[in-house]
């Protein structure tokens, strides 16, 4: 195996973390409106993803960093024709973040009301954009013979990406749904566990459609093997949510996540970015990778840092691994005070 194929099967894997922990972060948010019934339930969704929020982002920096580095080619191409899509995912990423920091700096309703409402749509649009992005991927888009992207914003909002950003809206809907029923206690865990069942069989229909179309448009052995698992996992993380086993609920929603963006990994094999004007056109492994020198020290690089920062992520969930519920949220924070 060629270093620019471990690096391509590297940048899945880390999209894959982003997507599975980033995931139940936009769900979340996004049920801070759909879920949480005043002040308080909205503080204790919000407390379940404060310690961790800002580490699943790490995930998304390093997955572009990988590409830039051992992709460039790629990384070009897919910025300059996702430019806008991009750049509205990234003011919202931003403003996300500046929310999680500011809403309880001060106590005035309308303040508070503000920011929690950015943490909504700063949660749903991306969840939403990103299914639209890596729908557009796959199914290949208008580069011409110098790898440029020569489409238009509207050539992105096709029904293949637009169904595919339905999917990860509701999937990381349902994700965060699962999370929350895990790490809640008391009404809000019950109302969560109900929740997820409405927005799983939603997207159990959605997936469905979406990663069968994937699969006979361009798919193998490998990406059926990956379909099957993802519809399997999915229907028994329902299954688990209705037995109120919330800790197998997420851990199966979790694979649903792994084994569809896999799949759509194993579809796009070896290209990084399929022309849909000429397949001679695609920017693949080979003609878009770094040089093998370049790709070696990465590798070296990747192999030292890799397990120090997973092991610094893993102790952050083993530390805030406990349930909390509005019983945790003192009396002046529940009122709306600064925390």
């Amino acid at each position: 195996m060629h270093l620019h194929d471990v690096w391509f099967i590297l940048i899945a894997v880390l999209w894959i973390g982003y997507f599975f922990l980033e995931g139940f972060d936009f769900g979340v948010g996004i049920l801070t409106k759909l879920l949480a019934r005043d002040r308080p339930e909205r503080r204790v969704l919000i407390n379940t993803i404060g310690p961790v929020w800002d580490g699943n982002e790490v995930w998304l920096l390093t997955a572009g960093g990988a590409t830039f580095a051992a992709f460039p080619e790629w990384y070009a191409t897919l910025f300059s024709g996702f430019y806008l899509p991009l750049l509205i995912i990234l003011v919202c990423l931003i403003v996300r973040g500046v929310a999680f920091e500011y809403r309880a700096k001060r106590p005035e309703e309308n303040w508070q009301r503000n920011w929690e409402n950015a943490i909504f749509w700063t949660s749903l649009i991306p969840a939403l954009l990103w299914g639209v992005a890596f729908g557009n991927i796959v199914r290949g888009v208008k580069i011409d013979q110098s790898g440029e992207y020569v489409g238009t914003f509207w050539d992105l909002l096709n029904p293949y990406a637009l169904l595919g950003g339905v999917v990860t809206l509701t999937l990381f809907t349902f994700h965060g749904a699962v999370f929350t029923a895990l790490k809640t206690l008391g009404d809000i865990r019950e109302r969560a566990r109900k929740l997820a069942l409405r927005v799983g069989l939603a997207t159990a229909v959605s997936a469905l459609v979406f990663l069968l179309w994937t699969q006979i448009d361009g798919g193998d052995g490998k990406s059926l093997v990956a379909l099957v698992v993802a519809v399997a996992a999915l229907v028994a993380a329902l299954v688990a949510n209705q037995a109120g086993r919330e800790g197998w609920s997420f851990a199966l929603s979790g694979v649903t996540i792994v084994a569809a963006v896999a799949m759509l990994f194993l579809t796009l094999f070896p290209n990084v970015m399929p022309s849909s004007l000429n397949s001679d056109w695609s920017l693949t492994v080979t003609n878009a990778s770094s040089s093998p020198y370049t790709l070696k020290i990465m590798t070296w690089c990747a192999g030292i840092a890799t397990p120090i920062v997973l092991l610094y992520q893993g102790w952050t969930y083993w530390v805030f691994r406990k349930r909390i519920g509005t019983q945790h949220i003192a009396a002046d924070t529940a009122a709306g005070a600064v925390h």
